[in-house]
């Protein structure tokens, strides 16, 4: 989490910011009326092939950036409201936790950051964040839109998780056509534009790592498996999720 805010005194990260936040916030803004599914919150985002390779490329910049290109889609696409606060930082969530669990997330997490499209632990890696990834930004959003009575949870959980899931999958071909590039050819790879002691070490990154896992099942299903009522399980799993993101 340290890299979150130590990112903003590194001139090329903030440039990669607005990059990306152009990028994703007028992937939404052309897609925003196409296919929607529930008009005026969600529709089919074909911009979500970006979150997970952003967060993987750009690490804290690309976690910025698609927050704020989520607000500007929501300002421009006509959709801007109190949900927006929620999907501010669930976006954010959905391309942070790619970066901050790909080394955590124990046994699946790689000792390298690099994304490696002939690794099959990458791509096991890969597949499982973008799941919990997506859940976690699935369960953190719904909360708040189900609190302020725009959509029920149970319903919105589901769509989102689907749609980002299905996005960040997709997305995986996207980063492995542009991780060398940028790499190698731009020199634009997170790890490299930033100090070690600025990235820092997790506090508790595998305990933080799981927690996030476990919260987003939670939230995302506990309802179905318990007695409880499953906005309960949704604000259980929202507040471990946001305090275990800061663990890691």
């Amino acid at each position: 989490m340290k890299a979150v805010f130590r990112m903003w005194k590194n001139t090329r990260m903030i440039i990669l910011v607005a990059v990306c936040a152009a990028i994703y916030g007028a992937a939404l803004i052309a897609f925003k009326t196409v296919i929607p599914l529930i008009p005026g919150i969600t529709e089919v985002r074909v911009a979500n092939i970006f979150p997970m390779p952003f967060g993987l490329l750009f690490g804290p910049a690309g976690a910025w950036g698609t927050a704020i290109g989520n607000l500007i889609g929501d300002i421009f696409g006509g959709t801007l409201g109190p949900g927006s606060i929620a999907g501010f930082f669930g976006n954010f969530l959905l391309c942070y936790l790619p970066y901050a669990l790909w080394t955590t997330l124990l046994p699946f997490g790689q000792k390298s950051r690099e994304w490696n499209p002939k690794s099959l632990w990458d791509w096991i890696n890969y597949i499982v964040i973008a799941f919990v990834s997506s859940a976690s930004c699935a369960v953190v959003i719904s909360i708040v839109v189900d609190a302020l009575g725009i959509v029920p949870y149970a319903v919105l959980t589901k769509i989102i998780t689907l749609n980002d899931t299905l996005g960040s999958l997709i997305g995986a071909l996207l980063l492995s056509s542009v991780f060398g590039v940028i790499k190698n050819q731009l020199g634009l790879f997170w790890v490299d534009l930033m100090e070690e002691e600025e990235i820092g070490r997790p506090i508790a990154g595998s305990l933080g790592a799981w927690l996030v896992t476990i919260a987003s099942l939670v939230g995302l299903l506990g309802g179905i498996f318990t007695s409880l009522p499953e906005t309960t399980m949704g604000w259980i799993g929202a507040l471990v999720i946001l305090f275990a993101s800061l663990l890691l």
